[in-house]
């Protein structure tokens, strides 16, 4: 088969595992990476006054500096050396003990370099290849990178260092040495170390797995409050229109010799009242039971649009419409959205516009469709009814949903006018 790997098990094997060292020791190797304050919120640190256990955010710090400076002392009581040797053996032990508060991996290979330069000036040392200073050099930097890193940097680096000393015996004919000590010691300390990063990894995803779930639970509650509140609205609100409903149907036969615009009148309070029943059962009733299955009437279009100026101007709203452009069938989300904003502008109208005259203008255009809907300014003398002021904020949801664009004001005459534009992209075979 063309492209299959044809090498051998133990060469992939051995290319991963190269892979693997180079993703974790030896890429980005001294990348900066500085270790972050300690948390203040553990069982000990949190009983601590303020003060303290504001400063406790920098203890790790404090100790990693402990470590160097015991180190660089110890340095040069275990080679007995002149001050000026003593000072630079011991800086070149004690650097990368302080080099892991800023480049972890970058500390190690330095570390394990200064361990092996050593080495191999001191070949008669009593603790070949590690020194007393060296040996807690190496142990430091290796446990505190175990506890930044995690438990898979822990074992590259425990591998590099005792196959390290164990290439340096074979290479200078020296015996074992503190390679035997190095191995159980700082697999021991990295044992522990390891453990305790996976307990808190595993803490911290934990808590925050708790978190997520409370965000959750409180975001169920919401949708359980939102559900309730839906279904009491459409008890209530469905019981009243009904009500209405079936009063304008019985009214006109309460009345003897009732005129016909009376008749008409109650026929009309009727039909919009049964309207927006149904209207309010096809949005809240989806709320209602888990069963319930909404109406298949079709959503109104820009086809149903004289239907609905019909309907206001019954209810007293002079209107008229003006459609321009070579009329064409659109999407249906945009026919939907172009008829609910010219429903909710008109009835803006009806209720904060006594008595003007309004226009509706329908512009078909190449890119869109363009939609205004103006009124004068009120005659009547009926007092306006105050809305909740949400209309033109559905309006403008309703355009930013389809990326259009929308201006809402008042007009130079008194009047309101509202504008949108709706982009629409042309089909393949449309004509520029």
């Amino acid at each position: 088969m063309t492209g299959a790997d044809t090498r051998t098990p133990e060469i992939r094997l051995a290319s991963g595992l190269f892979a693997a060292l180079r993703r974790d020791l030896i890429t980005d190797a001294f990348a900066y990476r500085p270790l972050p304050p300690m948390r203040t919120d553990g069982p000990i640190v949190r009983r601590l006054p303020a003060r303290l256990r504001h400063e406790a955010r920098h203890l790790p710090h404090l100790t990693v500096c402990l470590v160097a400076f015991f180190v660089l002392v110890s340095s040069g009581v275990d080679r007995y050396l002149e001050p000026g040797a003593f000072l630079i053996l011991g800086l070149i032990s004690a650097a990368p003990v302080l080099m892991t508060l800023v480049r972890p991996i970058g500390a190690f290979w330095t570390s394990t370099a200064a361990t092996w330069a050593l080495s191999l000036v001191e070949l008669d040392g009593h603790m070949w290849p590690w020194s007393p200073s060296s040996f807690m050099a190496q142990l430091a930097v290796l446990v505190v990178v175990a506890m930044r890193a995690g438990p898979r940097i822990a074992a590259w680096m425990w591998a590099v260092t005792v196959g390290g000393g164990v290439l340096l015996a074979v290479v200078t004919g020296q015996g074992p040495g503190s390679i035997g000590p190095m191995a159980l010691v700082s697999a021991l300390a990295l044992l522990v170390v390891s453990i305790r990063y996976v307990r808190v990894a595993a803490e911290e995803q934990v808590s925050a797995q708790q978190e997520v779930t409370a965000v959750e639970r409180d975001r169920r509650t919401l949708l359980e409050e939102r559900t309730t509140i839906a279904r009491e609205l459409h008890d209530v609100v469905a019981h009243h229109m009904s009500v209405v409903a079936i009063q304008a149907e019985a009214a006109p036969y309460r009345v003897q010799d009732a005129p016909p615009e009376l008749v008409q009148a109650f026929a009309t309070i009727r039909e919009n009242a049964v309207a927006a029943l149904t209207e309010l059962r096809r949005v809240l009733g989806v709320v209602r039971s888990a069963d319930y299955e909404a109406p298949e009437a079709p959503q109104p279009t820009l086809a149903a649009l004289d239907g609905l100026l019909a309907n206001v101007r019954e209810a007293g709203l002079s209107v008229e419409k003006t459609v321009t452009g070579a009329v064409r069938e659109l999407p249906q989300g945009v026919e939907l959205s172009a008829y609910r904003i010219i429903q909710e502008a008109l009835s803006n109208t009806l209720r904060h516009a006594p008595g003007a005259a309004a226009v509706v203008e329908v512009s078909y255009v190449l890119s869109g469709l363009g939609v205004r809907v103006a009124n004068d300014a009120p005659t009547d003398d009926v007092r306006p009814s105050p809305g909740a002021g949400h209309g033109i904020t559905g309006i403008r949801e309703r355009v930013a949903m389809l990326e259009g664009e929308m201006t809402a004001g008042g007009t130079a005459d008194g009047g309101y006018e509202v504008a949108v534009f709706i982009p629409v992209a042309r089909a393949d075979g449309e004509a520029a």
